[in-house]
């Protein structure tokens, strides 16, 4: 039975919105959840219901909601402004954000261009890699190297980089061309080698092109780890070999961090495991504690001088947003870096990743759980219909509908990603949290693979 209150904010739902990655005709025929609240690791409905939400509100969600100190700090900063141009002006929280940013970032990356979203981070990084090339002289390098099954963001030159066909094959008349090479998808390794032995050969066809391409290849992007395409962790080393590459053949390296950054893997930052430091490097989601929607493209000081020139030689970079640098923003994510410290976030992350996969071990008892790939609290079960061949979930068996369906139905919010169920809870989240949302999470992906319909 709904309530008043609920059938009344529904039917206007209904009525007036269209929901992202969503397919509407499914949607209408479902009730679906309307949050009203949050408060730490939950998420309230209107008719007061609780649920876990083990996907950090699409990855965003550092403190838990509702934490006083992210808003009391947007309370102070709206007492004096909320927001003016950082167009040919400054203001005081992005000038202390960005200073805090460089603090805390890969050696070498020393200056911040502020932006809304990831997606728009990477349209940033994209031709900044492009005009870079134009004023040292070198205009033939133009071309991008990609990924695999990438994915930085749903923008047209993002979705150039990206490679995921199910959300990009459609508009593939919409894109620039680029070169792809093959991601370290070692479950499914398409050389069909095992990573003991393999010396990480599916970076051979990467070195080969760019030994043949170099002369036109403006940067490469990649994810330290691939996010939207499955939670695909990279094997120890590679990263590295990646900036090893990179800079032997003289291609700028652009790391996408928009969803491994500030925590989410152990580290500040993915790059921090191998001590990598790319040429620019994207990041959001977890920057503003899950608040506000604030990004920002960093680079090297290499990168930015090459656009300082006399105000005639119009060498400026020729971009921003009306929000770029919003006061508000840069407040809450003051606040939030503040309480990394001081709650010593990272190091909570560890000892929480570490209890997750203690408890994971068991899901590999599942007859339909294939592999488990985790980087901290950033964890990916890939689903399969035979666990000794591999073979894949067909895409209308709805496998990860049923997963997070279930799930709501036990209490919980997980988003899957087709076959991918994920466990990315707040970053605060405490041992007895984890255990009931695993507990959940189990018991969800028990009931979908067992062949029980929706």
């Amino acid at each position: 039975m709904v309530s008043p209150q609920y059938q009344s904010l529904i039917e206007k739902d209904f009525s007036y919105i269209w929901h992202p990655f969503t397919q509407m005709q499914d949607y209408m025929l479902t009730d679906p959840l309307i949050v009203e609240r949050g408060e730490g690791v939950m998420l309230y409905d209107v008719d007061g219901r609780a649920y876990y939400d083990s996907v950090a509100s699409i990855w965003t969600n550092t403190l838990g909601h509702h934490h006083p100190a992210l808003t009391d700090a947007i309370i102070r900063q709206a007492q004096k402004v909320a927001h003016s141009t950082l167009l040919g002006h400054a203001n005081v929280p992005s000038i202390l954000l960005a200073e805090r940013l460089i603090q805390i970032s890969p050696e070498g990356l020393r200056k911040v261009f502020y932006c809304d979203s990831g997606a728009e981070a990477v349209e940033i990084a994209l031709k900044m890699a492009f005009q870079y090339w134009q004023h040292k002289g070198r205009p033939k390098k133009k071309a991008f190297v990609k990924f695999v099954e990438a994915y930085h963001g749903d923008t047209i030159g993002a979705v150039s980089v990206g490679a995921v066909d199910m959300f990009h094959a459609v508009y593939r008349d919409l894109l620039f061309p680029t070169l792809e090479v093959m991601y370290p998808y070692c479950y499914r390794c398409p050389l069909n080698k095992e990573l003991s032995t393999c010396q990480h050969a599916c970076l051979e066809p990467l070195r080969d092109l760019l030994a043949q391409r170099s002369d036109d290849i403006a940067a490469l992007i990649v994810e330290p780890i691939q996010g939207s395409s499955g939670i695909i962790t990279m094997p120890q080393g590679y990263l590295t070999q990646l900036r090893e590459l990179c800079t032997e053949y003289d291609v700028l390296m652009i790391v996408d961090e928009v969803a491994t950054g500030f925590g989410r893997t152990g580290q500040m930052f993915a790059c921090d495991h191998e001590g990598v430091s790319p040429d620019l490097m994207t990041i959001g989601k977890g920057l503003t504690g899950g608040y506000l929607p604030v990004a920002a493209t960093l680079t090297s000081d290499e990168v930015y001088e090459a656009f300082l020139a006399p105000y005639e030689d119009r060498k400026t970079f020729f971009h921003g947003h009306t929000f770029t640098g919003n006061q508000l923003g840069c407040a809450v994510a003051i606040e939030n870096l503040n309480q990394f410290e001081s709650l010593d976030i990272i190091e909570h992350v560890r000892e929480m990743a570490e209890v997750a996969r203690v408890v994971l071990a068991r899901f590999n008892d599942l007859e339909h759980v294939g592999e488990i790939r985790q980087k901290g609290l950033f964890i990916g079960i890939e689903l399969v219909k035979d666990k000794q061949t591999k073979e894949a979930y067909d895409w209308n068996d709805r496998i990860g509908v049923k997963v997070g369906e279930r799930a709501r139905e036990l209490g919980m919010i997980n988003r899957t990603l087709g076959p991918i169920a994920l466990f990315i809870p707040p970053l605060i989240v405490n041992q007895q949290e984890i255990l009931a949302m695993l507990d959940i999470l189990y018991e969800s992906i028990k009931w979908a693979t067992n062949g029980e319909t929706v």
